[in-house]
C-alpha cells in the first residue's frame, strides 16, 4: 500500500478522525495513519520543513520555525489590501512565493539542501536578499535561518529518494494499492479555479502527473470529494453563499473551521454548477459525498442548479 501528495504545501489542512482520535494533517499524506502505507511526498509539493517534522514527530500547529517565504506572503498581503482595498485571502504560509521562485528558477530543492550545503547556502542568500530588496520592511535572520536548515540535512537524507524512480517502481513493482491525496480544491487550482482567489498549484487531476512523475496511463479510478453542502475560505466568489442564519448554522453544525488558518469557512447550499465543472475537468468515476448528516435539521434543502447571466442560463461556469 503507497499513499502519496502530489502539489500544495502546509496551507492545505486535512482532519481525520480514526478510532475516535483526529488528526490534522497539512504536508504529510493522511494514509501515514495505516502502519502498513508507505507515505511519499512528491514533487509537486513545497516543503515547510519544521512544518514537516513538526507534523511527523507531534501532529501539532504550533511552534512553527520562521521561514522568509512565509513572511514574503504577509507582505504581499499587506500590500495588496493598502493598494486595491482587499487581499486574496491566502494562508499567509509562504506557498506563493515559493511556486513563484519556482517559476522563477531561483527556487530551492529538497536534493540542493541535502548536496551542497555551501552552495546551498549561497542561493539562499541570493534569494533572501532578492526579497529584501523588493520588500524593504522584509526582516531576515539569514545565518540563523541557515543554521537551522543545516540541521535538518543528516534528519532528512535517509527519507529522500528520487521520485521518479520510486514511483516507477511502485507501479511496476509487486502488485500494491497507491493513493494518491490532493490538497485543496478543484476551484482552488491555479488554472481553472475562480482566478485570482486561486492556490498557486493545481489541485485537479493533471497534478497527479506532474507532480508525481506519473503517466496519465496510470491513473485509475478519480474520487470526487464533495460537502452536501458548499464552503470556502478566505474570499472569492460564492453564489450559493447563505449570508444568513442558515449559513451560521452550517458553519457552527459542520464545525467549518479552516484546519491551517483557524478562520471560519463560508457556507452555502451546494453548487451543482461547480460539481458538473469539476467533473468536467476531473472526470470523476465517483463521488464521495460528506457531511450529509449536517443537514439533518433543516426543514427545506436547496441546491444551486444554474448561473444567470444577464437573466439568461448560461450552459458553463463563468470566467467571472
Amino acid at each position: 500500500l503507497s499513499a502519496a501528495s502530489l502539489q500544495g504545501g502546509n496551507n492545505a489542512g486535512h482532519t481525520v478522525v480514526v478510532d475516535s482520535v483526529e488528526y490534522d494533517f497539512h504536508l504529510l499524506p493522511s494514509g501515514i495513519i495505516n502502519p502498513k502505507v508507505t507515505a511519499f511526498i512528491g514533487n509537486g509539493v513545497v516543503i515547510h520543513l519544521p512544518g514537516l517534522f513538526e507534523e511527523a514527530g507531534k501532529n501539532q500547529r504550533k511552534g512553527k520555525m520562521f521561514d522568509f517565504h512565509q513572511a514574503v506572503d504577509g507582505v504581499q498581503e499587506q500590500q495588496r489590501q493598502e493598494q486595491a482595498g482587499k487581499n486574496l485571502g491566502t494562508t499567509k504560509k509562504g506557498i506563493g512565493p515559493v511556486y513563484s521562485a519556482k517559476a522563477a528558477r531561483s527556487g530551492l530543492r529538497i536534493c540542493d539542501l541535502l548536496a551542497d550545503f555551501t552552495q546551498f547556502s549561497e542561493r539562499y542568500k541570493v534569494l533572501a536578499q532578492q526579497y529584501k530588496a523588493m520588500y524593504p520592511t522584509l526582516e531576515i535572520d539569514i545565518e540563523g535561518e541557515l543554521v537551522k536548515l543545516k540541521d535538518y540535512v543528516e534528519q532528512l537524507k535517509p527519507m529522500v529518494r528520487d521520485g521518479v524512480h520510486f514511483m516507477y517502481e511502485a507501479l511496476h513493482g509487486p502488485p500494491m494499492k497507491i493513493l494518491v491525496e490532493g490538497a485543496n480544491a478543484a476551484l482552488l487550482d491555479i488554472d481553472f479555479g475562480t482566478y485570482p482567489f486561486v492556490t498557486s498549484s493545481n489541485c485537479t487531476v493533471g497534478g497527479v502527473c506532474t507532480g508525481l512523475g506519473m503517466p496519465p496511463q496510470n491513473v485509475g479510478e478519480v474520487y470526487g470529494v464533495v460537502k452536501a453542502y458548499t464552503t470556502r475560505v478566505g474570499i472569492g466568489a460564492f453564489p450559493s453563499e447563505q449570508n444568513n442564519k442558515i449559513g451560521e448554522l452550517l458553519q457552527t453544525r459542520g464545525k467549518e473551521v479552516g484546519v491551517t488558518t483557524g478562520r471560519k469557512r463560508r457556507c452555502g447550499w451546494l453548487d451543482l454548477v461547480l460539481i458538473k465543472y469539476a467533473h468536467m475537468i476531473n472526470g470523476f468515476t465517483a463521488l464521495a459525498l460528506t457531511k450529509l448528516d449536517i443537514l439533518d435539521v433543516f426543514p427545506e434543502i436547496k441546491v444551486g442548479l444554474a448561473y444567470k447571466v444577464d437573466d439568461e442560463i448560461i450552459p458553463h461556469f463563468p470566467v467571472k
